[in-house]
């Protein structure tokens, strides 16, 4: 507990010294503990500077995905009740959804800096590397039936889009139905999940995934990943990784207000944002692919398509994968 005061008092001071004594007095302890606490924020990768007469001072936090950077971040009243950073986990989603079984409550969010198993749509995997991105998930209890929010996909792209664009000053675009894009590659993937009960058929839970890459290099990603791959820093944004996730936080914590309302807002913000549309594309089923031309957004986020054939049809969430016939977007 001394650590988190000790760094209280010196964040709410960046541009003075606070000296050992002020520190020792104010907060109750010896100035051994003092010192011990200052010895362990170091380790944790913040730059404190010690001056002999002075005391210490907060020169820079390092970029890292810990409570007291993103909490810092938010926006008072902000329903967040639960923030658990963890260094590693298979899944934040995956997580989640565990602890929706054991009576997480509603808004609790898991943050990871490093994900070993992460997911994506239809079994595919999303490539979390250490320190690199944000990888993060938040669990609500909505009232609405499973038919109710089937567009929760489609507001989830839009929310992270101004999670984005609010931290790095840059709006991706979306490709239908839950990829984010800059520069015509692969940023983020959303994973959404819903659980239900068994004998009513209610909606227990839903889980909402957001994997977005910040700091990669064209290294980080395999080589059949990296041609279609992106991260901000790669397109000249730079982000500290609390404050972007502090933003997703905000903007996915919003989306209870919102899911069973009136959805015209997030579609047409849904529209503007989506890439795909007036492309030809690929519908990639899972016995073939075809041909088309991707022409709107119906108001359920499902994606209006006219076929070789001429005739127009609406592709679902979960039914179909949607490429670019030249490249990811193109």
């Amino acid at each position: 507990m001394s650590k988190e005061k000790v760094y209280q008092l010196l964040h709410t001071s960046p541009e003075d010294y606070v000296s050992g004594q002020e520190l020792s007095r104010r907060l109750g302890v010896s100035r051994a503990a003092i010192w011990k606490a200052i010895d362990s924020l170091r380790r944790d990768g913040y730059t404190i500077e010690a001056h002999s007469g002075l005391g210490y001072r907060l020169v820079a936090s390092p970029d890292a995905l810990v409570e007291r950077e993103i909490r810092r971040r938010l926006s008072p009243g902000t329903p967040c009740p639960e923030l658990r950073c963890m260094e590693e986990i298979d899944s934040t989603s995956s997580y989640l959804k565990r602890e929706a079984l054991a009576n997480a409550p509603h808004g609790t969010v898991a943050v990871a800096n490093f994900q070993s198993a992460g997911r994506g749509r239809m079994a595919h995997t999303f490539l979390s590397p250490p320190g690199k991105g944000v990888y993060l998930s938040i669990l609500l209890r909505p009232r609405q039936t499973p038919e109710e929010l089937m567009g929760v996909t489609g507001m989830a792209a839009v929310a992270v889009c101004n999670a984005v664009e609010r931290a790095a000053g840059v709006r991706p675009g979306i490709k239908w139905t839950n990829d984010l894009v800059l520069g015509g590659k692969k940023l983020c993937g959303i994973l959404t999940e819903l659980g239900m009960e068994s004998e009513a058929g209610h909606t227990q839970y839903l889980v909402i995934g957001a994997g977005v890459n910040v700091s990669q290099t064209p290294a980080d990603f395999s080589p059949d990943v990296a041609a279609m791959a992106t991260s901000l820093a790669q397109e000249g944004y730079h982000v500290p990784r609390a404050a972007l996730a502090a933003a997703m936080i905000e903007e996915l914590s919003g989306l209870s207000q919102a899911l069973g309302g009136n959805m015209d807002q997030w579609v047409q913000a849904y529209r503007r944002d989506c890439v795909t549309l007036g492309r030809p594309v690929r519908l990639l089923w899972t016995d073939g692919q075809t041909k088309a031309q991707a022409l709107d957004i119906d108001d359920q986020f499902g994606l209006i398509v006219r076929l070789a054939d001429g005739s127009l049809t609406t592709v679902r969430t979960g039914e179909v994968s949607v490429r670019g016939l030249y490249g990811y977007v193109e």
